[in-house]
């Protein structure tokens, strides 16, 4: 099979910065409990007028020129999300129309955390089997806009952005094995809560309007996430046949700098071989393994020749994992 690599990377974050320190003004909290519990201490957020679609596209353009690709040379576009403009067209679509990617097919991957790892294999799969020859991944969030601004066990953690890669043919290295797990039993761990369907025949005069947010069981979710890491890591470099010792560098989800430590022990990995970035802009689903990624990359922590893992886990619940080398 062909080797498919990581051409290009790029990234676009909210100028917007919600601190700790703000949040003391809004809910029951204080810096100091965020930091201890999450690592986290800030986190962007976008404007009323960005869009997550504004943020794909910003992510997708930096991407294709850190490629030195333009986009009528892409041939395929994935872009996962959970919180789309809308429910169609689909933001792949939106993302062809921004940047002018006229050759391409364009759709969405729904894996909430997961997504960024779904879209990577997902593209990799079209490019090996000739369906395109060079794809556009993006893993972009608006996901301020799920959130109940009340609820200080969730509203503490989330935060938006984009992160995009071009995927496309190389001749050493690229993408050199994937893993990809759903527990669907599990999925009420962590869920959207969305007002009850409407409908013409049962109209609901009376329904409260209140927008669909998110809900999470945090101490269940914990131990999942921490578990299923560590097995998808396990796994993925089994596939690779690979050693723990081999990896120079894991990129995991930036969910909660304590998952990531505990995630660490168990598998016995030093945590200096761990990029973390959570403390800058928190949980931002889909977009946090793709904007760590890049930061990874252009910080220097990833460089020519390392053996990558990169891991996440995410509501649904689904755990996904990837090898890479640089």
């Amino acid at each position: 099979m062909a080797k498919i690599g990581i051409l290009g990377l790029g990234i676009y974050l909210p100028s917007k910065k919600l601190t700790n320190h703000d949040l003391e003004k809004m809910v029951e909290t204080s810096d100091e409990w965020i930091r201890s519990r999450t690592g986290i201490q800030e986190r962007r957020i976008a404007s009323l007028n960005e869009k997550t679609s504004d943020l794909a596209a910003q992510a997708a353009k930096n991407a294709l020129k850190d490629a030195k690709i333009s986009a009528d040379k892409i041939d395929l576009i994935v872009v996962a999300t959970i919180s789309p403009d809308s429910n169609f067209p689909s933001m792949a679509c939106k993302v062809q129309k921004a940047i002018g990617a006229r050759h391409a097919t364009a759709f969405d991957v729904s894996a909430a955390c997961s997504g960024f790892l779904f879209a990577l294999t997902t593209a990799k799969q079209y490019i090996q089997t000739g369906l395109a020859r060079r794809a556009l991944v993006i893993a972009a969030e608006r996901i301020s806009g799920l959130i109940d601004w009340k609820d200080r066990n969730t509203c503490v953690l989330f935060g938006d952005g984009a992160g995009a890669c071009v995927l496309g043919p190389v001749k050493s290295g690229g993408i050199v094995a994937d893993f990809m797990q759903a527990f669907g039993d599990q999925g009420e761990l962590m869920q959207v809560i969305s007002p009850e369907a409407r409908s013409p025949f049962h109209p609901q005069k009376d329904a409260p309007d209140r927008l669909p947010y998110v809900l999470m069981q945090g101490q269940e979710l914990f131990k999942v996430a921490v578990n299923s890491m560590a097995d998808a890591v396990e796994k993925v470099l089994k596939k690779a046949k690979l050693k723990k010792s081999d990896i120079d560098c894991i990129v995991p989800h930036q969910a909660n700098d304590r998952i990531i430590s505990a995630v660490a022990h168990k598998l016995d990995i030093p945590k200096k071989k761990i990029f973390v970035n959570i403390d800058k802009y928190g949980n931002m689903s889909a977009a946090s393994i793709a904007v760590a990624l890049y930061e990874a990359k252009k910080s220097k922590k990833i460089k020519k020749g390392d053996k990558v893992v990169l891991v996440t886990f995410g509501a649904g619940l689904v755990s996904a994992a990837n090898v890479v080398k640089f």
